[in-house]
């Protein structure tokens, strides 16, 4: 089974959340915020469907691809989980490269904000990729769900209500 981008960013985020969202506990269709990046998605560069191509490998889906250039975009709404869209880009170029395409790289976007930067996949970031691989199905097949992090970013998160009901 090949993992999503999803799986990257997840685990980045919250081993909890990766854990419930790969046990088809999956609550992003109840959260506002997950709608409003999606809608910055779509908006932010309308033209980009007449001019890059869409990409699904096995477990992912790039949206934009500009073959010319092989270069992946990815829109995000804000930099607050930086490193996991890091980590989930370089993902996509992983598989990509890993499917023949060895010069792919990445741009972040962050149209909110009017911040782009480029990602690049180097040796080191292929053995971190294959390690973290092996950490997140650890998880998924996991018996246990981990523990809530209790972090003040939990109170935006979509699985908040999940994690933190209190059973009467």
């Amino acid at each position: 089974m090949h993992l999503t981008g999803t799986h990257f960013n997840y685990y980045l985020v919250c081993k909890r959340k990766l854990w419930l969202f790969a046990n088809s506990i999956q609550m992003e269709h109840t959260s506002d915020l997950v709608y409003e990046g999606k809608i910055i998605h779509e908006k932010s560069y309308p033209q980009r469907a007449n001019k890059y191509k869409e990409i699904e490998l096995e477990g992912i889906k790039i949206d934009f691809y500009d073959t010319k250039n092989k270069l992946i975009h990815e829109t995000k709404k804000s930099r607050k989980e930086h490193e996991s869209h890091v980590w989930q880009l370089k993902y996509y170029i992983y598989r990509l490269q890993e499917a023949g395409i060895e010069e792919a790289s990445g741009l972040l976007e962050y149209p909110k904000e009017r911040q782009t930067e480029e990602v690049l996949l180097s040796m080191p970031d292929r053995e971190r990729i294959i390690e973290i691989e092996s950490e997140i199905k650890e998880i998924m097949h996991s018996e246990q769900c981990p523990p809530e992090i209790n972090a003040p970013k939990c109170k935006k998160c979509s699985y908040f209500d999940f994690c933190y009901a209190i059973e009467l």
